[in-house]
């Protein structure tokens, strides 16, 4: 045997060291039982690759970003063939790692229950436990063909492997046009047990998998496309620990807990009726309230910062997107045209920005008057797949916080420096306090505009953003058709990410609008574009605090700030007296004067989050005080009612939660 040189690296460490030829990586890192695999000369590969001479060979753990996919990937095998095991005639569709876990597609004669996941889950054990080993081979076209003759998806991935990719799931080797198909192997006899289609790679054997949960199933078309069949696709996750796994699933139901549209339907916020349509809410008075006092204290800070407040129509002639571009650009996501005045196309308007370029093209510009803060609380439509329709954070109808700021090239900098700021201080103000920033670049298939205005915008945002101070994470190829592009990512209470406000900048919409002012020497010159908003829109905003708080939405946002509770009918007066000097001072206090007893309405009020609990009886009555309750279940009693109302106003104008 003659020796062969490899380089191990791992993290910022190199190691060079001579093995015999045939070594594996599971060779080099034997006894290292957290290392699933290995990045061979810059590629994934399984464990029992062989190493050639000079090949930098580097670790993958089970616990990182790689390590979790590949858990993952191999756990969906897992249950692809638990699935196969049960019911013979199921077709295999596809089966990626996702975010958090995996899925796999079947096509079978009927949906899946609820007791055929328990059963699913219970031979996935059995298959762990047997420890059969994941063997990849390579294989041609034809014998592909030959070996998956029952497959009719795996065929038709077969047949697209040259232009298939990671968007459509085609879970298929198109490196080199290579087709590759994965073996479970007995551990002990080493006779087949299934097989799947797959570019890899797996862990070394199924009892490599820890802990793994299935979790649900859906319906869902083959390869996302609504002409082709619906399958059944099953969701799961697995993790690299029991402990994880728990961790997960406990996260999960906290998630489930918060869920917006649970809470809105509980606190009585919003609705989505059947009758108006997927994707479009209505607010009741209650989350009317909310969103008004969002909204409310949103316009003051904006009229602080200089913002001028304008108001456009909701539909438009189909030539003001052309001359935008978002006919050529984003019509999927437009509602189709609406004949009217003898055949011209209307448009429900999918974004505000064309219209604010109109108002600042209405006259003649001067440099004097930028840079001009243009905002708007503007409704928009987008036609959204149903697929994808989630509540308030995923709709067809929803309204922006739309700014477009207009300024030259030197204001540029500042104007962004400061639109960062005051959008990353305002959503302070709303209780998000964990950011990072993302900044979005260049789509090389879909822009407009010259490569050096595209690098001069990119770069620009790029200074802005480091400013901050805050971790700036690449977006590449993430940009909108006109413009790079921060946006700002928020951690809420239970630690899941949020894309909140977008900053973009736009050297080609001007160019479009032939938007013009006159400069100090009186020619006409290009305005520099700053499109932002901070919420994103109000109805996602709302759903994000509405699952950040819990419900419990600190005092100045709640809709009722402070329920009066009285002890007994005769102490109803009272309270409603306390309520109305209180509503003189601004505050929304209202009185439960139902016939429930008081215990009752005070779980009633606890359910409904209400921040202050106002009781009172005969005691407090008499010596002109009230009796607070609050959130926790903690009491103070005795408060003057001035008092009471003056703590209540305190805490409402110091926006803070209780």
């Amino acid at each position: 045997m003659s020796d062969v040189r490899v380089i191990i690296q791992r993290d910022s460490e190199r190691e060079e060291r001579v093995v015999t030829t045939g070594t594996t990586a599971a060779d080099l890192f034997a006894g290292e039982r957290t290392i699933v695999a290995a990045r061979i000369a810059g590629e994934l590969k399984d464990l029992a690759q062989e190493i050639r001479d000079g090949e930098e060979v580097e670790p993958v753990e089970i616990s990182s970003e790689d390590g979790l996919s590949i858990l993952r990937h191999s756990t969906a095998h897992v249950m692809a063939q638990a699935v196969q095991e049960l019911f013979p005639d199921a077709k295999l569709g596809i089966g990626p790692p996702v975010k958090d876990g995996f899925y796999y597609d079947f096509d079978v004669d009927k949906p899946f229950h609820p007791d055929d996941l328990k059963a699913i889950e219970k031979k996935m054990q059995e298959i762990q436990k047997r420890g059969q080993r994941f063997s990849r081979r390579v294989v041609t076209d034809e014998a592909a063909r030959a070996e998956l003759a029952d497959e009719p998806y795996k065929l038709e991935l077969i047949g697209i492997k040259g232009s298939a990719s990671s968007d459509d799931g085609a879970d298929v080797e198109v490196g080199g046009g290579e087709l590759s198909i994965y073996d479970n192997l007995d551990a002990k006899t080493g006779e087949l047990c299934w097989k799947d289609l797959c570019r890899g790679p797996h862990l070394p054997t199924t009892r490599n998998i820890p802990a793994f949960k299935l979790m649900r199933n859906a319906a869902a078309y083959w390869r996302g496309s609504e002409k082709n069949p619906m399958l059944q696709r099953i969701y799961g996750t697995a993790w690299p620990s029991k402990e994880e796994l728990k961790a997960h699933l406990e996260f999960l139901a906290e998630a489930e807990k918060r869920d917006h549209r649970k809470l809105g339907s509980e606190l009585d916020l919003f609705s989505i009726p059947d009758q108006i349509g997927s994707g479009l809410a209505v607010f009741h008075p209650r989350g009317g309230v909310v969103r008004r006092v969002m909204e409310d204290y949103s316009r003051k800070r904006h009229e602080e910062e200089g913002y001028e407040f304008v108001y456009t129509p909701h539909a438009t002639k189909g030539k003001l997107f052309e001359t935008s571009g978002h006919l050529d650009w984003y019509a999927d996501g437009m509602y189709p045209p609406m004949q009217l005045d003898e055949g011209t196309d209307y448009y429900l308007k999918p974004m505000n920005c064309p219209m604010h370029n109109l108002i600042f093209d209405a006259r003649g510009r001067s440099y004097r008057e930028l840079p001009m803060r243009l905002f708007e609380f503007g409704t928009v439509y987008r036609y959204e797949k149903s697929g994808v329709v989630h509540g308030l954070t995923r709709a067809r109808g929803f309204t922006q916080d739309d700014a477009h700021i207009y300024c030259t090239k030197e204001q540029m900098a500042d104007e962004l420096d400061s639109t960062l700021t005051f959008v990353l201080n305002l959503l302070r103000d709303y209780g998000l306090t964990d950011f990072y920033l993302e900044l979005s670049t260049k789509d090389p298939e879909k822009f407009v505009g010259s490569d050096e205005v595209w690098e001069e915008a990119t770069e620009t945002l790029r200074k802005v953003a480091e400013k901050q101070g805050l971790p700036l994470v690449p977006d590449p190829g993430g940009a909108a058709f006109y413009g790079p592009k921060i946006s700002v990512q928020a951690k809420d209470a239970i630690g899941r990410t949020w894309q909140m406000s977008t900053v973009q900048l736009d050297f080609n919409l001007p160019e479009r609008f032939d938007l013009e002012y006159t400069g100090p020497d009186g020619t006409k010159q290009r305005p520099v574009m700053i499109h932002r908003a901070l919420f994103g829109s109000i109805e996602r905003f709302f759903a994000v605090l509405l699952e950040h708080y819990a419900g419990a939405f600190p005092a100045w946002l709640a809709p009722v700030q402070a329920l009066g509770i009285p002890i007994g009918d005769a102490h109803i007066p009272y309270l409603q007296e306390f309520a109305a000097k209180a509503k003189a001072k601004g505050l929304r206090v209202e009185v439960d004067s139902s016939s429930d007893r008081m215990q009752k309405k005070i779980r009633n009020a606890q359910k409904q989050k209400v921040p202050f609990m106002v009781i009172a009886g005969d005691e407090d009555m008499a010596a002109g005080a009230v009796s607070f309750r609050y959130r926790d279940g903690s009491q103070e009693n005795g408060i003057p009612v001035d008092e009471a109302i003056a703590k209540i106003a305190k805490v409402v104008e110091e926006r803070v939660q209780l």
